[in-house]
């Protein structure tokens, strides 16, 4: 009985007013993970759907990089975790009442950056593949920069400022059972570790830049109790991370206010902010990462805003704006953007 009336409470009135309890998570090394989501990870925090939490974060290799760190450092780092991804994640976190074919959404409430921030391409001779002109930068580049939370901008070099735009690289809920990624150590056992490279239907390492402050992600959940996991943060990024990192960061605090719906069904993640309704695709074939992701905003288009298949498809060619979120994790990602503005009538408006 109370799930529903916080429920329709929350999407009726502002949300501080109705939020309920506030938990801490702390990137202490016991609750990061380097590179794998592994379900078998004890949930690290329980909460009750509505409550809200404050989660630290790390840089890559669970905070190995910092300023200084020198190339081939990085290198050593990436080399020492075969198969996994680079990234530091705090988790999982359980929500009560999160079962699989549930719906978790997670609204970002605030987001404070830390004070160090990184961009680096790996050497081309020694990774041929990573990055999108990886051949021709054999020898690898690393950047070091000095944030300071309350700019608005980050200094790239002397006439050069990069808006601050920080958002979560990676954030997901507990594996996809059926997630043909390979496992850890070549397992054939669905619930082994899945390296926390490729972005897929649990969400993970989207980077997808409009995960700021005051978005909303709907993820479906596979596992019980949704397990949420975030890292890899990014204090700026361009669509494509062309050269495989971000401006890579760590945050003091993402604040996260998840909440679990019984009534809604979905495949892949959905995001919504002020101004856009945003669909993805993922593919190791960028073209069918792209193919997945207008499928999915004509899906929405049919199922929230009441269009026939054939005028949602020309409205997002009309309207939408397919954007390639990264070409550099293996798994491609693609996202549309509807634009809310689009949706004069209250009815329609009120879809989504």
């Amino acid at each position: 009985m109370p799930r529903p009336v916080v429920a329709v409470v929350i999407a009726l009135f502002p949300i501080a007013a109705f939020a309920g309890k506030h938990h801490v998570l702390k990137a202490t090394p016991e609750n990061v993970q380097w590179g794998w989501l592994d379900p078998a990870e004890k949930p690290r925090l329980t909460i009750e759907s509505g409550d809200t939490v404050s989660i630290e974060t790390l840089m890559h290799a669970k905070d190995q990089i910092q300023k200084g760190t020198t190339m081939e450092k990085i290198v050593e780092l990436r080399k020492a975790n075969p198969g996994g991804g680079p990234h530091s994640l705090t988790g999982p976190i359980f929500v009560n009442g999160a079962e699989p074919g549930d719906v978790l959404e997670i609204r970002i409430l605030k987001i404070v950056p830390k004070k160090v921030g990184t961009n680096f391409n790996l050497p081309g001779k020694e990774f041929p593949t990573i990055g999108a002109l990886a051949k021709d930068f054999p020898e690898g580049h690393v950047m070091y920069f000095d944030i300071d939370p309350k700019a608005k901008t980050v200094q790239f070099k002397p006439g050069i400022e990069i808006p601050l735009k920080p958002f979560p690289g990676t954030l997901a809920v507990g594996i996809d059972p059926d997630d043909p990624s390979p496992r850890k150590g070549g397992s054939k056992d669905p619930m082994a570790p899945v390296s926390t490279i490729r972005p897929w239907k649990n969400g993970s390492n989207m980077d997808i830049n409009e995960l700021t402050e005051g978005s909303t992600i709907y993820i479906p959940v596979f596992l019980k109790g949704g397990l949420i996991w975030t890292g890899d943060s990014h204090c700026a990024q361009g669509n494509g991370e062309v050269n495989l990192t971000a401006l890579e960061c760590s945050y003091e605090e993402i604040r996260l206010q998840p909440i679990v719906h019984k009534d809604m069904k979905l495949t892949w993640p959905r995001i919504e902010t002020k101004t856009h309704y945003i669909l993805v695709g993922f593919d190791e074939d960028l073209q069918k990462a792209f193919v997945n992701a207008v499928s999915e905003t004509v899906d929405f288009l049919v199922q929230k805003k009441g269009l026939s298949r054939d005028e949602a498809y020309s409205l997002t060619a009309v309207a939408g704006d397919c954007r390639v979120s990264q070409v550099v994790d293996v798994r491609k990602g693609v996202h549309c953007m509807i634009p809310k503005s689009i949706f004069t009538s209250k009815t329609a408006a009120g879809k989504g």
